[in-house]
């Protein structure tokens, strides 16, 4: 049996933040406001993930009233869905995601993103693709207000 999940994540971009996408911190003027520590890619794999197993959404499960997820760290989160694919008896089948940014340029990051999602949901690199696009200065990522990102996941039930 196969599941299939999609989100987006959204967050605006801000002075005196840290710039933390899929797990890396990327030097930049500045970061992603949010509750935890706002990395969007995280997000929405993770949102992705819930959405396939029928659970809700990511704040049902991390709310951010909880003080609990103050400056979270996502990949902890991200480690956690793999926790409730587990659970329910499923793995990742594969996964593809977009990150939406004008600036800075991610190529140099895409790998240790790779590495830090497949090593989250104990997965092979293989299975696990992260790409990034421009705004080409339309909209809010071209104007450099906030960063979006997608993913689609793809889950078998084990065995």
């Amino acid at each position: 049996m196969y599941r299939i999940g999609q989100s987006s994540d959204i967050h605006r971009l801000s002075e005196g933040r840290k710039l933390i996408l899929g797990g890396v911190h990327i030097p930049f003027e500045k970061g992603l406001l949010g509750h935890s520590d706002a990395d969007v890619l995280l997000h929405a794999i993770a949102e992705s993930i819930i959405g396939a197993l029928a659970l809700g959404d990511l704040g049902k499960h991390f709310p951010d009233t909880d003080e609990a997820y103050k400056d979270a760290d996502s990949l902890v989160l991200l480690k956690k869905t793999w926790d409730f694919m587990d659970t329910y008896g499923y793995s990742l089948h594969n996964l593809d995601a977009t990150i939406m940014i004008e600036r800075p340029k991610l190529a140099p990051y895409i790998t240790q993103m790779r590495e830090n999602i497949a090593g989250a949901l104990h997965c092979d690199l293989s299975q696990v693709n992260v790409k990034a696009t421009r705004g080409e200065g339309l909209g809010y990522v071209g104007r450099e207000e906030g960063v979006m990102a997608q993913a689609v996941v793809l889950l078998v039930k084990k065995g």
